[in-house]
């Protein structure tokens, strides 16, 4: 049986997991490698704080991913089948390592980050 996500552990486990998919996409993947270029190694400690404070409230996150992404837009018209894709590929990561409160709290929180980012 699956574990629910309990701490910062399986945070990055999800977070790793997940952009791992991303990064060899065909649908999303050349957006993070080929127009925004993202710096793995700088960016991925980011989310792990992003989503800490997202499902623990820990406060470790300080950032406006809003406005990162209105830049991109700019550079890049992003799609609703590029939201569609980020979503199913977040979902499917979390069902595949977790099963409980705090991971269908992680797939609500992702669901609603997309909508919001689609309309803004």
């Amino acid at each position: 049986m699956k574990k629910d996500i309990r701490n910062r552990i399986d945070i990055e486990l999800f977070v790793n997991n997940f952009y791992d998919r991303v990064k060899t996409d065909p649908v999303i993947g050349y957006i993070f490698t080929e127009i925004a270029k993202v710096n793995w190694e700088r960016h991925l400690p980011v989310m792990y704080n992003f989503w800490e404070n997202a499902l623990f409230y820990s406060g470790t996150y300080k950032g406006n991913p809003l406005e990162l992404h209105k830049h991109l837009h700019r550079v890049m018209p992003l799609e609703p089948r590029h939201f569609d894709q980020w979503i199913r590929i977040f979902n499917e990561t979390i069902d595949e390592l977790f099963n409980g409160p705090k991971a269908d709290l992680a797939k609500e929180r992702a669901y609603s980050i997309a909508q919001i980012m689609q309309r803004n």
